[in-house]
């Protein structure tokens, strides 16, 4: 049976994959003081929707009921449980959440229905906060090996922009200006024109191409500069982008996305909010797309052991290198033993026989380069363990 579009399967190599850029998030998140925190996938609709029913994002819920008949679905991200899991914490409440989030969008060679998302928010967060958040966001960034330039902009200073042109649907601007990455200027121009005079949108457009330094006049400049000045600090290069609007209605200060030019889309993304009336910050990750651009080496060393009518000394054996921290396993079919090995990328094989057992030397095969060498019991533990 084939998997429902926009979902997937993953094992073998890619699982693992996935599974050491999680560990390295996780590491990361932790030092830098975030703590684990789970929530359901499955929540009331109307909480789910909460006040940003027309964003795209909340559009494209996935809707279902229960036997009892009640609106529910799926989780679209984790921001929104904030309100509740967050609660009467002693601020900043700072966590980490990696799980599925669901959309029911179209699908593309990078966006998916089912997304693995890593998410790290700040609860009573302020300015420094953003910038320590953007300096974990460049440490990650350099771990997987990714080539990737964090842009960030203001809420604020965009509403400023687009007010002082006279211009009142400010949510619908927001959302056409977030668009010119995707789509081109020339078609936010006409979106634009539905609403908007001509001179406006050119006015918007030319004042959205100025370098920072333009923007002083405006509200939101301080916070710009304040954040870029708190990274240089932390030895984080940011770029000003004050086309960078990010689609969800709820952000209200800082927004950032991380762009590579190895993939067209967004790497991660996030800004700065409020949850239960508390001033919020986060960024989220996908690790399909990490996964795809990650430059990381799976270097697990799993050893397959193959006893031959040695069952009990073998289990003996798996047991002594767990012990010192080697992957193993036993398997008992001599005849497909070495092809076994090579089709899971098992690049360490001991034969354990009869003779083996009496000389107490065993057969250390290296699968990639074929060489055996006879070892005694503890000699082979100690060139696994130090393998690993």
């Amino acid at each position: 049976m084939e998997e429902v579009k926009g979902f997937s399967d993953y094992a073998g190599e890619e699982a693992r994959r996935r599974e050491k850029i999680k560990e390295i998030l996780i590491r990361n998140f932790r030092l830098y003081g975030f703590n684990p925190e789970e929530t359901p996938v499955i929540e009331y609709e109307e909480f789910v929707k909460g006040e940003n029913e027309f964003d795209e994002a909340v559009s494209d819920i996935f809707k279902l009921k229960d036997k009892g008949e009640r609106n529910l679905a799926l989780r679209y991200e984790f921001t929104f449980q904030l309100k509740r899991t967050s609660k009467n914490k002693k601020l900043p409440y700072k966590r980490y959440q990696i799980g599925y989030v669901f959309r029911d969008e179209p699908v593309s060679s990078n966006r998916f229905r089912q997304i693995t998302q890593a998410d790290v928010d700040a609860v009573g967060s302020g300015i420094k906060d953003e910038a320590e958040i953007l300096a974990l966001t460049s440490r990650i960034m350099k771990e997987l090996e990714i080539k990737a330039e964090i842009n960030v902009n203001n809420r604020k200073l965009l509403n400023s922009i687009i007010k002082s042109l006279g211009i009142d649907n400010v949510e619908f601007v927001l959302r056409e200006i977030d668009k010119i990455d995707k789509i081109g200027e020339d078609a936010v121009k006409s979106n634009l024109a539905k609403f908007i005079d001509k001179l406006s949108i050119i006015k918007l457009l030319k004042i959205l191409n100025k370098p920072l330094s333009f923007f002083k006049k405006y509200v939101g400049y301080k916070e710009v500069s304040e954040l870029i000045k708190l990274s240089r600090i932390y030895g984080v290069k940011v770029k000003f982008n004050p086309k960078l609007a990010r689609g969800l209605s709820y952000y209200n200060g800082s927004v950032f996305e991380v762009k590579t030019k190895e993939m067209k889309e967004t790497i991660c993304a996030g800004g700065s909010y409020l949850v239960n009336g508390i001033q919020s910050t986060g960024i989220s990750f996908g690790i399909e797309r990490l996964s795809q651009l990650a430059k990381i080496k799976i270097d697990e060393k799993k050893v397959l052991i193959i006893s031959i009518e040695q069952d009990n000394k073998a289990i003996l054996l798996a047991e002594k290198l767990r012990k010192a921290g080697v992957n193993c396993f036993i398997l008992d079919k001599v005849s497909n033993g070495l092809e076994y090995a090579n089709s899971y990328k098992i690049p360490y094989v001991i034969f354990l026989g009869k003779e083996e057992v009496k000389k107490k030397k065993f057969k250390l095969r290296d699968m990639v380069n074929g060489k055996e060498e006879m070892l005694g019991e503890r000699e082979l533990v100690e060139k696994l363990k130090q393998k690993n």
